[in-house]
């Protein structure tokens, strides 16, 4: 940051500007982006990679889970030139102490001996590191939990459990429907440990002119860098244990317009079921399973905000 004089209006002031654009107006740099930490935290004797950008004097605390396929960093903290994409620097932007857990197998965080990843293990992960999280910040309330696609379900049944380590859950791009059940079937021995592929990484964007193509380039190639290998999840049938009578406390349910995983009609029996009168659904209009990464990503980061700031109980 230098000081500099822009022309007769301020030849009279000295203002911190980043340089001068046309005709003297001040070019005003923009603010340093908080700096990205990794840390390993353990879980029943397995580390897993947890990345924290923070706020100087926070106001709260979030915790963000990825989906199915990308982990952490690709999914909530993508950097491209000029352009705002990452949803942990939108967050910071508010106040906001921002989290992001890779899940076994995910990003920077191994897969163990077993080399497989099911509900009950990734819910015992996370519950873990909701108490990591929130023992970092003993002068703020419980952390937030915000989960996304199969994030969002790993979220669910972590809050059916364990109510206690959050202050409430928003869940985006919720993909089942509560009336359906999974059949018990058996896995393969061994995980196939199948390579992801660019496909793969740009089909979640759905709404043409959503994101540019550049930006869209970059999530392609931060995706395969950072999760080249599929992860291998068995025992489907412990999702059955998702009920949504049984979520207690504060939710948010957030939809894209277009998301064809969230479809309206399973949103409203989900809704319709929760536990908790204290519940909130935001549809994003234009938007699609990657609405934060896309043009309502305002309308996203003021939604969880707004839902993170109102009173309540």
């Amino acid at each position: 940051m230098r000081r500099l004089l822009c022309g007769p209006l301020f030849a009279a002031a000295m203002i911190t500007v980043g340089g001068c654009g046309p005709k003297g107006t001040p070019e005003v740099s923009a603010p340093a982006k908080a700096e990205l930490v990794r840390h390993t935290v353990d879980s029943d004797g397995h580390p897993m990679a947890v990345w924290e950008k923070s706020a100087e004097d926070p106001s709260g605390v979030v915790l963000l889970l990825h989906g199915r396929t990308w982990s952490a960093l690709p999914d909530f903290d993508l950097q491209v030139e000029g352009e705002e994409l990452s949803l942990m620097d939108g967050l910071v932007e508010r106040g906001y102490s921002t989290y992001g857990l890779d899940m076994r197998g995910y990003g920077q965080t191994p897969r163990d001996d077993t080399g497989w990843l099911d509900a009950d293990r990734a819910a015992l992960d996370l519950a873990n590191v909701l108490e990591w999280v929130g023992g970092r910040h003993p002068g703020l309330d419980r952390p937030i939990l915000f989960g996304w696609s199969l994030g969002s379900m790993v979220s669910q049944l972590m809050v059916q459990r364990r109510p206690e380590l959050v202050s409430g859950v928003a869940l985006f791009g919720y993909p089942v429907d509560p009336r359906a059940r999974v059949v018990e079937q058996a896995d393969p021995d061994e995980p196939p440990r199948v390579a992801t592929t660019a496909e793969a990484a740009a089909s979640d964007f759905i709404v043409p002119n959503a994101i540019s193509r550049r930006a869209l380039d970059a999530y392609v190639a931060a995706s395969l860098a950072a999760d080249p290998v599929r992860v291998d999840w068995r025992n489907a049938h412990q999702w059955n244990e998702l009920d949504p009578a049984k979520v207690t406390v504060r939710t948010l349910l957030l939809q894209g317009e277009f998301d064809p995983f969230a479809q309206t009609e399973a949103q409203a029996a989900f809704f319709s079921q929760l536990g908790t009168a204290d519940r909130e659904w935001v549809t994003l209009p234009g938007g699609d399973h990657a609405a934060h990464l896309e043009t309502p990503r305002a309308m996203f980061i003021s939604a969880l905000v707004g839902f993170i700031e109102r009173p309540h109980p």
